[in-house]
């Protein structure tokens, strides 16, 4: 065996800048135990030199004390256990995983935020798919978080963000929602994502650097209130009643833009979109494809995909080649892909 090698799996001690290192192997790191169908630990191996523990979709009702002597943990994932709020309590007592950066406890049986005060750096915080029915222990999160998961729960208020300055992704979606509120201090946020709620009038509170906004299937009847967020790329407001296009003509960073089931008779507000490339219009009530070359005169040349089936205007003879017609850059139509 050559000098200075070992059997795999083994630490390698290199000399860095005249002192020795240890090199500890990539192994050693990481574990990944998802699907193992664990209802414990005790027969795993932890290396004390863990960084990242994947644990996703096993039985496990109660966190090994092991894991809370892991210094070098950066990642750890519970997706999908038996997890309750007294099995994850003794996570906030234990300060050996305090750099902690990601905690995922998606897909167990939380029904109140967990104390995550003790992770000062955390980054990414996911507890959806649980019972949860308050964000209240958000305030205990650390600043620091750029990315919180609260979906598919019981949330019905929104509170407790406002802390969040550094905040970029908010996924409140399948919750019990009905009103846009406390955002205003969320000044870096970039995607909103609040389907499957409640809500009735869009409010973004001030926000201007919002990127992807998502309402699909709420209550909304008007999609006033999005004129100042010039910095939308993404806008979802399919499954609502809205019935009419209006407050669209400012967004112009627009990319996709999704309006499908809702109660439009007309395409309007967006001929001065020069960015957009997808356009959902599928199952409205627009009747007819005149007018339709001028309402997307500003996408023309960018326009590559484009959904307006259950629609009666979808019945026009040569469907499909007036379309290509009018969009020489045209993808797909509908669910048809053109050669």
């Amino acid at each position: 065996m050559a000098s200075g090698e070992g059997p795999p799996g083994d630490p390698k001690t290199t000399v860095v800048g005249g002192e020795p290192t240890v090199e500890v192997p990539e192994a050693d790191l990481c574990l990944d135990l998802t699907s193992c169908q664990l209802h414990d630990l005790c027969e795993v191996e932890i290396p004390s030199s863990l960084e990242e523990l994947d644990l996703t979709a096993n039985r496990l009702a109660s966190v090994d004390p092991r894991i809370g002597r892991l210094p070098g943990l950066r990642k750890l994932s519970f997706r999908q256990n038996l997890l309750d709020d007294d099995a994850v309590a003794p996570l906030s007592t234990w300060d050996a995983i305090a750099g902690l950066q990601e905690l995922v406890l998606r897909d167990n049986k939380l029904t109140k935020i967990p104390d995550a005060s003790i992770f000062k750096g955390l980054l990414v915080f996911d507890v959806s798919f649980n019972e949860i029915s308050s964000l209240n222990g958000l305030s205990k999160v650390s600043s620091t978080v750029k990315e919180i998961y609260v979906s598919k729960n019981e949330v019905a208020k929104m509170e407790e963000l406002d802390h969040f300055h550094a905040l970029e992704l908010l996924e409140l979606g399948s919750n019990r929602l009905r009103v846009m509120e406390n955002l205003q201090t969320l000044t870096n946020l970039q995607e909103l994502w609040l389907g499957r709620n409640r809500i009735r009038t869009i409010n973004l509170c001030g926000l201007k650097s919002i990127k992807k906004l998502s309402l699909q299937s709420n209550r909304l009847t008007s999609m006033n209130g999005l004129q100042e967020c010039v910095a939308l790329e993404e806008l979802y407001l399919s499954h609502n009643g809205i019935q009419k296009m209006e407050g669209l003509s400012t967004l112009q960073n627009l990319r996709v833009l999704d309006v499908s089931s809702n109660k439009l008779i007309a395409i309007e507000d967006i001929e001065t979109l020069t960015r957009l490339e997808d356009l959902w219009l599928n199952d409205n009530q627009i009747p007819s494809l005149d007018g339709i070359e001028s309402a997307l005169s500003g996408s023309r040349e960018k326009l590559t995909t484009i959904y307006l089936e259950r629609n009666p205007c979808a019945k026009t003879p040569n469907y499909s080649s007036t379309l290509k017609k009018m969009f020489p850059n045209l993808e797909q139509i509908d669910s048809d892909m053109l050669a």
